[in-house]
C-alpha cells in the first residue's frame, strides 16, 4: 500500500525526492502519512478534493485484497 502512494504521488508533484510516506500499522487498520512539498499540496489534493479522493478510493479498493483497512492522511 505504501508503495502504490508513494508510485501515485511521485506522480502527480513537481518535487517528487521530497515527498515521504509512513505507514502506522495497527491490527485492523492501517494508516499512511504522505507528507509532499508545500508547492505541491494542491497537486496532491486537486480541485475540491478530487485527486485525494480518487487516492483514496484506489487504496481501500486495493486494501480489500489485503484484507485490512488502510486510511490515506494527507500532511502539511
Amino acid at each position: 500500500m505504501k508503495t502504490l502512494i508513494e508510485y501515485i504521488a511521485k506522480s502527480l508533484v513537481d518535487k517528487p525526492e521530497e515527498v515521504e510516506v509512513k505507514e502506522l500499522e495497527g491490527e485492523q487498520t492501517s494508516v499512511l502519512e504522505l507528507k509532499v512539498a508545500k508547492e505541491d499540496l494542491g497537486k496532491v489534493i486537486g480541485r475540491q478534493g478530487r485527486t485525494a479522493r480518487a487516492m483514496r478510493t484506489i487504496l481501500g479498493a486495493a486494501s480489500i485484497r489485503a484484507k485490512k483497512r488502510t486510511v490515506l492522511e494527507i500532511l502539511e
